[in-house]
């Protein structure tokens, strides 16, 4: 049998908060930063997502059904394609109507629901799944967490929601002496296979692929491949490349020539005939699972440690995430749709990633995606917002026939908080 290539792309654009002080509490309900969010996307979506689904096409028209990808594309980006740039939906609709491009599940908001609330991370994996059906046609069986944060339990309770395969990543503290070019199955549940993200080849594409000074500079399509090849020469079924779509164009701009290696790519990839290109759902179906794979406490593909620590790390990232989902109960009784979008849009895991004070080993990285100044900054910011969200909800609750609703008109934006473009960072995510 074919060892198997899985490339996997990760979909998302979260709804950054404008500048909210302390004095809008009360007075301002509106807490999203329209014109950064806007002007991010419509960059992102020129840089990355438009050229980059172009090529896609074109290789899947060239190499047909031997060349296939995943994505995932979270529910927020979805909604703000179609405010910003309802073209690119368009050309995901057109990856989608090759049969070649198959769409995973996730949480509709990007969230960390996983970690807390096994209710909430059920709603926000069904109306995602929901979303994907009703843009790409797709009902997911596979299934990749926020950000692949995945434990033997949230394992399980993606099993139970009747998904056959997980992604997560290859963690060394996990997997020990094992290699991550296997399939493994949940520890709780053998039925759900989990796929192991090769962080090493990952990461030359997602993070050193313009280092010049890396000693494999500059990376070639064929060298590629042939690294490829090692990797499952010996022993391994599946190499799978997980990594943010936006390597493509916007972290590894256009000048690195990232665009011209994804064009050479998958003849490289299938001229010697010993590789194939497979889906998740296909790899889960077609390969035989070496062993159960134990992971008791979660793990995730970000910064050297693989855990959770980015996001919920410190004080002040713990602080907001509890005082958040601790009114989880009171916004779904005011049954006000505003609301309840609101509350999705906070869970946001961006904005405790924004929070992270990790300022020596990944906060080149940190830094790159931050658009504060600092954490204690974003931590002031997004409190102020939960502030006044707690009055809406209290007042809803206390008021029941008052309906808030949501504006049609947004305010003046203030200052958005946007920083200049930098160079892309050259360590893990």
């Amino acid at each position: 049998m074919k060892k198997s290539v899985c490339i996997y792309f990760q979909v998302h654009q979260p709804d950054r908060l404008k500048l909210y002080r302390f004095f809008d509490i009360g007075n301002d309900d509106y807490y999203f930063d329209d014109f950064a969010n806007r002007t991010i996307l419509r960059r992102v979506a020129d840089r990355c997502y438009l050229p980059a689904n172009k090529l896609l096409l074109d290789l899947i028209d060239k190499n047909g059904k031997q060349f296939k990808i995943a994505f995932s594309i979270s529910g927020v980006v979805l909604e703000q394609f179609e405010k910003y740039a309802p073209e690119v939906i368009d050309s995901f609709k057109a990856l989608a109507a090759t049969g070649s491009v198959e769409f995973l599940a996730e949480t509709y908001g990007h969230s960390l629901a996983s970690l807390i609330s096994p209710a909430e991370f059920r709603k926000q994996v069904k109306e995602h799944s929901a979303a994907i059906y009703k843009y790409f046609g797709q009902k997911p069986t596979s299934f990749r967490n926020t950000e692949l944060i995945y434990s033997d339990e949230i394992g399980a309770a993606v099993s139970d929601m009747g998904f056959s395969a997980i992604l997560t990543e290859g963690a060394k503290h996990i997997l020990g002496w094992k290699s991550p070019n296997f399939v493994y199955t949940n520890a709780i549940n053998p039925r759900l296979k989990v796929l192991l993200r090769n962080f090493g080849l990952s990461d030359d594409l997602a993070f050193r692929f313009s280092d010049r000074s890396w000693a494999s500079w500059p990376l070639t399509a064929d060298k590629y491949a042939a690294w490829l090849e090692q990797a499952v020469a010996s022993e391994g079924d599946v190499i799978n490349l997980f990594m943010d779509y936006e390597t493509f164009g916007e972290h590894q701009n256009a000048q690195s020539r990232i665009f011209d290696f994804l064009r050479a790519f998958p003849a490289a990839v299938l001229k010697s005939g010993n590789l194939e290109f497979c889906t998740p759902s296909e790899i889960a179906a077609q390969h035989q699972p070496a062993a159960p794979l134990h992971v008791p406490f979660p793990i995730s593909w970000a910064d050297e440690e693989r855990d959770t620590s980015a996001w919920l790390g410190n004080e002040l990232q713990n602080e907001a995430f509890h005082k958040l989902y601790d009114f989880e109960k009171k916004v779904y009784q005011t049954g006000e749709d505003g609301l309840i979008d609101t509350f999705r849009k906070l869970q946001e895991s961006d904005h405790f990633y924004y929070m992270c004070t990790k300022f020596f080993s990944d906060g080149a990285v940190h830094n790159y995606f931050n658009p504060y100044n600092t954490p204690y900054e974003a931590f002031i910011n997004y409190m102020n917002v939960f502030s006044d969200f707690e009055i809406r909800v209290n007042d809803s609750l206390k008021n029941p026939e008052k309906k808030i609703e949501k504006k049609t008109v947004k305010p003046k934006a203030k200052k958005p908080i946007v920083k200049p473009a930098k160079a892309s960072p050259k360590k893990a995510k």
